[in-house]
C-alpha cells in the first residue's frame, strides 16, 4: 500500500483524509509563504495557492522527516471582491472581513500539489461559499473564539463557522482544505487509485 505524506499543520484536511479511509504520515512545513509568492510576481488566487502547495510539497519531498511514496501539499485562500485573504494577522482584522463577508459570497481556492519521486502534478479546487448575514455580536463572539485567526478566510465550515456558511457551490470538501475528488484525479495521474491507499484492516 503507497504511503501518503501530508506536508500540512490542519487538523481539518488531516481529518478530511482520514474519515476518506487514508491515515498520512504528517510533515509539518516552514515555508516562507510571502517570499514563495514575491518571486513567483503577480499571480491570480488560484494560481497564488497553488504555487504555495507546490512549495510546501516539494520542501517535504526534499527534506524528509517521515518516509512516504507521495507527498501531498495544499494551500487555501478566500477571494472577496478580487482581493486574496489568508489567515487574519489578529482578531480586529477578523472582525473586520467578517463585516465584510456577511450577507455575501467569496470564493475559497484551494491549491493541491502531489510530488512521486520525480513526478508531481497539481491543481486548485475552487469553490463558491456564501455566507450568512451575521450580526456584529455573532462576530464578536465567534472571533473571540479564535477560530478564524487559525484558518483561510477567517472561517471554517466544519467547525464554530459551520451555521454562518450558508450554502457552497462547488466541492464542500475543498473548503475543508483539501478536495478529495482533485486528489483522486491528481493520483489517478500518477498510476495510482486512490483505493489503494485505504487502510486495510
Amino acid at each position: 500500500m503507497p504511503v501518503l505524506v501530508l506536508a500540512s499543520a490542519s487538523p481539518a484536511r488531516l481529518a478530511t483524509l482520514r474519515s476518506a479511509g487514508i491515515s498520512p504520515l504528517v510533515q509539518v512545513t516552514h515555508v516562507d509563504e510571502d517570499a514563495v509568492l514575491a518571486t513567483a510576481g503577480p499571480l491570480a488566487p488560484a494560481e497564488a495557492v497553488l504555487t504555495l502547495a507546490r512549495a510546501k510539497a516539494e520542501h517535504a519531498a526534499a527534506h524528509p522527516v517521515v518516509r512516504g511514496d507521495l507527498v501531498l501539499g495544499c494551500d487555501s485562500m478566500l477571494e472577496l471582491d478580487g482581493e486574496v485573504l489568508g489567515k487574519p494577522r489578529d482578531a480586529a482584522e477578523a472582525r473586520g472581513r467578517w463585516r465584510a463577508m456577511r450577507g455575501r459570497s467569496g470564493v475559497l481556492h484551494t491549491g493541491h500539489w502531489l510530488v512521486r519521486g520525480t513526478h508531481a502534478v497539481g491543481a486548485t479546487a475552487s469553490t463558491r461559499v456564501h455566507f450568512a448575514d451575521l450580526s456584529d455580536a455573532e462576530i464578536d463572539a465567534y472571533v473571540a473564539t479564535g477560530e478564524p485567526l487559525a484558518v483561510a478566510g477567517a472561517f471554517t465550515i466544519d467547525g464554530l463557522g459551520g451555521p454562518f456558511v450558508t450554502g457552497v457551490e462547488g466541492d464542500h470538501h475543498a473548503v475543508v482544505g483539501l478536495s478529495l475528488p482533485l486528489v483522486r484525479e491528481l493520483l489517478a495521474e500518477l498510476g495510482i487509485a486512490i483505493t489503494a491507499l485505504w487502510d486495510r484492516p
